[in-house]
């Protein structure tokens, strides 16, 4: 049996975390005259890597495909406007950023964050592959480039003299099918001093609270510390600190720089989550095996609560169209 290779270290990929079956990719919504026409299915299964314990699904589409037009727009959402604008406040008063500094988001998407930067002076760059949400951003007075970053473009934003004493990659680090190419650009991007931070979900929380409907193909990875700690380690960057948000159901909010920068020790805090991760099990196959049996049993469940609802009269309502929703109708088979 011939076996997928790990988008990192590019290890056979052996180890199953959870089969999901066949699924659609997540945010391609039909128009109404396409209801009736077939739609392209794709293997739903997360596998665990061996060496480095990265999760992740094969790609089957291209970034191309899946984000260059994007119907997901972050400015919609008041809450994730209030996180931002905690974020950017924060980030202004630990590192002191100003008139003087550059700040740069990768998947900028509608400038819904750089916004709270511009409106305290500092410089802004985003940098977003859907040319549709890239425009409102630009209309918002956000000045943003329209390309998927790795080498090349950090490469070229250099040649431009761009670069970021303050560099964002909110929700990114998991939808790049690349992830050494996109981790080579930040560390091309970012200035010799600089701050790199990322936010993702966080594998570990999505295990505990059997999060299985976090798993689409927008996603191709699914992050812990451990693993991330490794993919910067051989990109030359170095994790000095860590917070945990409860956006996502469960994500972290990794603070990183350069190998050669050694203007911050590592925290309490990463130390401490390391060490809680390694506890339950992310090291070890075993727990990745047994995560399965929560998500079927949740299934199960679902399936004998919807048939008792139904030899009872009842109707059960779905609210708005997320991509969870994709994995956990498919998934469980309704429909």
């Amino acid at each position: 049996m011939q076996f997928s290779a790990c988008r990192f270290c590019h290890e056979p990929l052996r180890h199953s975390l959870i089969d999901l079956g066949m699924a659609p990719l997540s945010n391609a919504y039909l128009s109404s005259e396409h209801l009736e026409r077939g739609e392209i299915f794709y293997p739903l299964h997360a596998r665990v890597c061996e060496s480095c314990f990265l999760v992740q699904l094969p790609e089957f589409t291209t970034p191309e495909q899946i984000f260059g037009h994007y119907a997901y727009f972050s400015s919609y959402s008041d809450s994730w406007l209030e996180h931002a604008q905690r974020y950017a406040h924060a980030m202004i008063k630990r590192f002191g950023y100003g008139q003087s500094s550059s700040v740069i988001e990768v998947a900028s998407n509608d400038g819904y964050l750089l916004q709270y930067f511009k409106a305290q002076g500092v410089p802004v760059l985003g940098i977003e592959p859907a040319r549709n949400v890239a425009e409102v951003a630009r209309e918002a007075g956000i000045e943003t480039v329209v390309k998927f970053l790795g080498r090349q473009t950090a490469r070229e934003l250099r040649g431009e003299k761009f670069g970021a004493d303050l560099l964002i990659a909110n929700n990114v680090l998991a939808h790049v099918p690349d992830i050494n190419d996109f981790v080579a650009g930040l560390k091309i991007l970012l200035n010799p001093d600089g701050v790199l931070t990322l936010e993702f979900q966080h594998l570990m929380r999505l295990m505990q609270r059997n999060q299985f409907d976090t798993i689409y193909h927008e996603h191709f990875s699914y992050l812990s510390l451990l693993a991330t700690d490794k993919i910067f380690a051989a990109h030359g960057l170095v994790v000095f600190d860590v917070e945990e948000l409860p956006t996502h159901g469960g994500s972290l909010r990794v603070f990183a720089h350069h190998a050669e920068n050694t203007a911050y020790e590592v925290t309490g805090r990463v130390h401490a989550l390391r060490e809680a991760e390694r506890a339950f099990g992310l090291e070890n196959l075993q727990a990745y095996a047994a995560f399965g049996e929560g998500v079927r049993a949740t299934k199960y469940a679902l399936l004998e609560f919807l048939i008792e609802a139904q030899h009872n009269g009842k109707s059960v309502v779905g609210y708005g169209a997320p991509a969870k929703g994709n994995t956990l109708l498919n998934y469980c088979g309704i429909r």
